[in-house]
Order: C-alpha cells, then sequence, then structure tokens
C-alpha cells in the first residue's frame, strides 16, 4: 500500500480543518440565526457554545485521529475497541447523506455564476422554474461534484491542502469586500443595528438550542471529519492550539457573513428588515433580487457572491467526500484514485432524490414529514437534513466525547494532545478539556439529540 500522505504544514492543516468547517451554513445559516434569535444576543450564546462546547469536542477527535493515523472506523478499531466503530461508521453515514444534498445547493449556486453574470434576477418565479430544469441544474451538480473528486483524488497535500490554502484567503478577501460594498448602501446601517445590537427578550430555549445547533454543525463535528483530518497530522502540531484557531476562523467567517448579508437586507427593506429569511429564500431569492436593484453593478456584484459561495460549498464538500473515501482505502484496500471517484459517484446517485425534490417530483417533494414546520409534508432534502444534521451529528459527537473520557480514558488523550504541547498537562486547558468531554458534552449533546428526535420526528417538544 502507498503511503496515506499527510498535510505538510501547520497552515496548510489548520486551513484545510476551517474550510471544512467554513460552508454554506455559515453564509446564510448563521446570519438566519441570528435574525430570528435576537441579534448580538444570539451571537453571544453561538460564541459560547463554540468554545464552550465545540471546541473540546473538536480537540478530541483531531486527537483520536492523529493517535490512529485512520479513518473514523478504522481508527476506533486500532485503539483496541472494535465494537465502537459503529460510531465512525455513523459519521461516514452522515458525512454521506449530508455530501449528496449538500452537492445539490453548491449546483444551485454554481449555475447561478452564470445567471447573475446573464442579469437573471427574477427572484422567487426564477428560482422556481430554474430548479425544475433537473437536466440543467443537475448538470451544475455533476460539475461541481467532479471538482470536489478531483480535488480529493491529488491527495491530502498536493490536492486538499494546496486547495484550502488558495481557496481561504480567497473567500475572506472577497467577503471583506463585499461587507465595504454593501456598508455604502443606503440603509445598511439598520442592517448593522439589526445583527449587533442585541434583543435579550428573543431568548428563550429555542434560540439557546438553535445556537447550540448552528455551532455544532458549523465546526463539521460529529461526523468523523476531523478525526480523518487528525489523522493525516504529525506528532509535532499542537493540537489544542489547531483546534482554537480553526474555531475562531469558523467564528470570525460567520460574523462576516452577518455584516454582508444584513444590510444587503436593510438596502431592499428600506430598513425594515423584512425578507430576512434563511435558507434557499435568502440566497436564491431575497439576494438576487437584491442585486437587480443596483443598476448596472448589479450583475458583477451579484457573480461575485456566488462566485464566493461556490468557494465557501467547496472548501465544505472537499472534507465531506475525504471522509468515506478515507474509509475505502484504509479499510477496502481500493486505490485512493479509484475510490474517489467511485465514492463521488455513488453520493451523486443518492443526492437525486434531493435534486427532484423541489417541484419536479411530487413524490419527492411532499412525502416526507418533520415537526420543524408544524408536522407539514416536506420535500426529501429537508427531512435528510433533518436526519443527518440535527439528528446523527449531536449523537455522534455525543458518543465520541464519552468514548475519549470514560472508555479510552482521559489520561490516553491527554498524553496525545500533550503531543506538541508541552504545557498541556497540568494547565487550566487541560483541567477543563477533560471536565467537558466527562460531562459537559456528553450531557448536553445527549439531551438536544433526544430533543430532536422527539420534536421533529414524532411532533413531542419539551421545550
Amino acid at each position: 500500500m502507498a503511503p496515506r500522505g499527510g498535510f505538510s504544514s501547520r497552515i496548510g492543516f489548520i486551513a484545510a480543518a476551517a474550510g471544512s468547517a467554513v460552508g454554506l451554513g455559515n453564509i446564510w445559516g448563521f446570519p438566519f440565526e441570528v435574525g430570528e434569535g435576537g441579534g448580538a444576543a444570539f451571537v453571544v450564546i453561538y460564541l459560547m457554545f463554540c468554545f464552550i462546547l465545540c471546541f473540546p469536542v473538536m480537540a478530541t477527535e483531531i486527537a483520536i485521529g492523529r493517535k490512529t493515523q485512520k479513518n473514523p472506523v478504522g481508527a476506533f478499531t486500532a485503539l483496541g475497541y472494535k465494537n465502537w466503530n459503529w460510531v465512525g461508521k455513523l459519521g461516514i453515514l452522515a458525512g454521506i447523506l449530508i455530501l449528496s444534498f449538500y452537492n445539490v445547493i453548491a449546483g444551485w449556486a454554481f449555475g447561478y455564476i452564470f445567471e447573475m453574470a446573464a442579469g437573471h434576477f427574477g427572484g422567487g418565479e426564477q428560482f422556481g422554474a430554474y430548479t425544475l430544469k433537473i437536466f440543467k441544474v443537475g448538470g451544475y451538480g455533476l460539475a461541481f461534484m467532479a471538482t470536489t473528486a478531483l480535488v480529493v483524488s491529488r491527495g491530502i497535500s498536493g490536492g486538499i491542502e494546496k486547495a484550502a490554502k488558495m481557496l481561504m484567503p480567497t473567500l475572506v478577501v472577497m467577503m471583506l469586500g463585499m461587507v465595504i460594498y454593501s456598508l455604502t448602501l443606503p440603509n445598511a446601517m439598520d442592517g448593522i443595528r439589526f445583527y449587533l445590537v442585541p434583543d435579550f427578550s428573543k431568548i428563550n430555549a429555542g434560540v439557546v438550542y438553535n445556537a447550540m445547533g448552528q455551532a455544532f454543525f458549523s465546526l463539521s463535528l460529529g461526523m468523523g471529519a476531523l478525526i480523518t483530518y487528525g489523522s493525516y497530522v504529525n506528532k509535532k502540531e499542537n493540537i489544542v492550539s489547531a483546534a482554537a484557531l480553526i474555531t475562531l476562523a469558523d467564528v470570525g467567517i460567520a460574523v462576516i457573513a452577518g455584516l454582508m448579508i444584513f444590510p444587503l437586507i436593510g438596502f431592499m427593506s428600506g430598513g425594515t428588515m423584512e425578507g430576512a429569511a434563511g435558507g434557499p429564500g435568502l440566497i436564491f431569492v431575497t439576494l438576487p433580487t437584491i442585486f437587480g436593484t443596483l443598476g448596472s453593478i448589479g450583475p458583477l456584484v451579484g457573480t461575485l457572491f456566488f462566485v464566493l459561495l461556490c468557494f465557501a460549498a467547496l472548501t465544505s464538500t472537499v472534507s465531506l467526500l475525504e471522509v468515506p473515501v478515507a474509509y475505502a482505502v484504509d479499510e477496502l484496500k481500493i486505490r485512493r484514485s479509484r475510490a474517489v471517484w467511485i465514492v463521488a459517484g455513488i453520493i451523486f446517485v443518492i443526492g437525486i432524490p434531493s435534486l427532484l425534490g423541489f417541484g419536479y417530483s411530487d413524490f419527492f417533494s411532499t412525502a416526507f414529514t418533520t415537526y420543524k414546520e408544524g408536522g407539514t409534508d416536506t420535500d426529501f432534502l429537508s427531512f435528510i437534513a433533518s436526519v443527518a444534521n440535527d439528528s446523527i451529528l449531536p449523537l455522534g459527537g455525543c458518543m465520541i466525547a464519552f468514548f475519549a473520557a470514560h472508555v479510552w480514558k482521559k489520561h490516553n488523550l491527554d498524553d496525545e494532545l500533550a503531543e506538541g504541547s508541552p504545557n498541556y498537562k497540568g494547565s487550566f486547558v487541560q483541567k477543563y478539556l477533560n471536565f467537558a468531554i466527562s460531562y459537559l458534552a456528553p450531557f448536553v449533546l445527549g439531551v438536544v439529540f433526544v430533543l430532536t428526535v422527539l420534536f421533529k420526528f414524532f411532533g413531542i417538544s419539551l421545550f
């Protein structure tokens, strides 16, 4: 077997892992949740969860990966706990499901680069007609998956790391440029006030729950991505500081996304902030409508925005594809280049129901039910997102934290985290990480998993 390869530099690992965390959820999910959750008050809660809960789980996942030099399934076996590798399999399943629908959305964004360049700003009617052209949008999705596969097929340092070093700085520069432009628009400050001035009266259990969910998903936890990336890290790397930097990068880009989005909505709404809806409605309806009001510069701004969105999506799809590919290479002994294209093809096929679920097929558009919107029928893409993002990820994170603290044992985790960090043992960070993975993370994530399943699939709300 050829060597697995690895990251050639610290900055390459941090850029790749941050890229895994940064994605579509930062661009549309975070601003929407902020708007729903009281602006700056939600931001404070989100930041607390990122550093108090998610940071310890992230460091743990990276440590398990580096210790074993294996994929999420092989990692548990290598540690001597084969009966726990179901947790890794669950993570790989989540990654496959997430990539299957994520690639559909990324394909929409890729196609909108050309729609914006052509000056097609038709809003809701255009988006509805656009998603019905399944061969056209499916072709965009296929092109996006092929691009993802091409990056992953070139290996860790020559593919994933090289792409991350180029994509992440470019993404930040493009976002900052959009922020500067957004702030020049009329009523932009109304958007900034909506985003940054807290309204604590909106804080309730539901807002806290959503803040935790946004933090956990945005940092790519519970799906084995960071175990996989950790397996390519050398022993000299300081995992604790790297995890902190990755968390800061993800949070920073989410905050920048809000500074970019809300001034645009303030401009469009005349300062009323109506239309700050998240998801596809915000990205593919509201924002194109805004770009259409910008006159001759509208096509350029719209095109650049969707190029930016595709850059953000690609950094995540690369990590999502790498997880099952690493499993195929390590456990099934398939040559990397072959494994990449086989796995990418299978995931694209799995995503076809999500592609069909926006009006083209009645069955895939309405035959699935969750209680997120009051128990109404929903589309396949939204249903799979509820299964993978909202249910499997917190369960996976809960089990990884419990395993590290109570099965593998904290002293073994401490030994691995101390590699590359000579001052770790005896520090406050060690004490806090031990507490967080022993009690806080398993309890909080376990409760979130139970509440989510009860609410979204049985209509039982306990808060």
